[in-house]
């Protein structure tokens, strides 16, 4: 009778012990119910940060929903370093020459482009002290890897082209076709550049074009301004053609975003949206469409300006979010990037540019032309001693030129996967 009750009691504090562990720890289902809450709580509380009240809003036929909000409302204002920041309306200086030249291309050699748009300006524009901002989705939230990372890159994307091991590049994903300058003191760069509408292979992929400005070192210390165009399904959920910029003073670490989702980049202008689709874009040996951007430096109050076109001064990107380019930037860089995230060993098709090679010319590759830099006097000038790079010319390529109303220019580009890159 003792052995049979010493069991019994054995069994009750088993019992005990597990209905115990069952109380403590949550069933899979509950725990899956807390984190769904958890992130959905993220998630409202981040499309609030990012969606102010609109004055205005204005739905493109793309789909996206375009907000007017009033000018001191954007998010680069939630940051306290922000706080007492007086919003600069105006640049006090532009470089020199920055207007000289006409928005659409003579028909001399090697071709003419046409205006180019946004494609909300189709339903409407907004109000004079206002800005627009492209309405963030839940859907746009959910698609990246957490809300604290959504607008925010990945993986440096800096193209090094003094690196003696070009593979590194190919091995983190990241392929360019490039030109570049450094070894001086640049306040600025100007290019105008070809919009197209590359495939993209994978959703978490992109293709852009655009400037760098850098300063630093390629370490944990870099600074970059960016500016240019992008297809980025991850990001925007779709495969439109896109305008956006870029900034960090960290290397992509801990600070910086694309367009307005941060603190950051302050915007004045009421008619251009950053994140929205480009309209129209070029066609293969067909109309021609490019965009005219130059970054500067305002010589008095230090802020890095944007200007899109030849009319539109966007905003700028305040001196004090950076250490070495709130002197200035020791390389600038223009070209195309993209992302292969193919891990069988097989290359990405994802397009570069017009996806084909520099090579077929005019209405057919993808350009920039009238390559230019802002030196110490604020002038704007043809650089000295453009160079390219490429980690796979087989895949992406890269060819220079100079000449007639084009200036310094080069095509680039390329199809990605193909017979010589498989």
């Amino acid at each position: 009778m003792e052995v049979q009750g010493r069991r019994k009691m054995l069994r009750f504090l088993v019992m005990l012990v597990l209905f115990s562990m069952e109380m403590a720890v949550p069933s899979t289902a509950s725990r899956s119910k807390s984190n769904l809450s958890t992130q959905n709580h993220e998630v409202q509380a981040q499309l609030k940060l990012l969606n102010k009240p609109a004055v205005k809003s204005i739905k493109g036929p793309d789909g996206d929903i375009i907000d007017c909000i009033k000018l001191a409302h954007q998010p680069a204002f939630a940051h306290p370093l922000f706080k007492n920041h007086k919003i600069q309306m105006t640049p006090n200086f532009h470089p020199e020459r920055a207007f000289a030249e006409s928005k659409v291309s003579s028909n001399t050699e090697p071709g003419s482009s046409r205006k180019i748009t946004q494609v909300w300006h189709l339903n409407g524009r907004c109000p004079e002290g206002t800005i627009p901002m492209r309405r963030t989705k839940e859907d746009d939230l959910l698609r990246a890897s957490s809300v604290k990372a959504f607008g925010k890159k990945r993986h440096k994307t800096i193209p090094q082209p003094r690196s003696a091991d070009p593979d590194l590049f190919s091995q983190s994903g990241h392929q360019h076709a490039i030109a570049y300058v450094d070894g001086d003191k640049y306040y600025g760069a100007k290019a105008t550049i070809n919009v197209w509408e590359p495939k993209i292979q994978q959703p978490n992929e992109f293709s852009l074009s655009q400037i760098w400005l850098l300063g630093g070192s390629f370490g944990e210390d870099l600074n970059s301004i960016e500016a240019g165009w992008q297809i980025s399904p991850d990001l925007y959920g779709d495969n439109h053609t896109r305008l956006f910029t870029y900034w960090t003073s960290d290397a992509y670490q801990a600070t910086g975003c694309y367009n307005l989702l941060c603190s950051g980049f302050i915007q004045i202008n009421n008619e251009i949206a950053m994140g929205a689709s480009i309209y129209p874009i070029s066609g293969y040996h067909s109309s021609q469409y490019d965009i005219s951007l130059l970054v500067w430096k305002d010589p008095k109050e230090g802020n890095w300006w944007l200007q899109f076109g030849n009319n539109y001064v966007l905003g700028y990107w305040p001196a004090f979010l950076f250490s070495y380019l709130s002197d200035s930037a020791s390389m600038i860089e223009w070209g195309g990037e993209v992302v292969n995230s193919e891990s069988d060993g097989q290359h990405t098709s994802t397009q570069m540019g017009s996806g084909h090679f520099p090579n077929e010319g005019f209405g057919k590759a993808s350009y920039f032309k009238n390559i230019q830099i802002v030196d110490g006097s604020n002038n704007l000038r043809v650089p000295k001693g453009l160079e390219t790079f490429t980690e796979q010319s087989s895949c992406y390529d890269v060819e220079t030129g100079k000449g007639g109303n084009w200036g310094s220019y080069f095509y680039y580009g390329g199809p990605g996967r193909n017979p010589n890159c498989p």
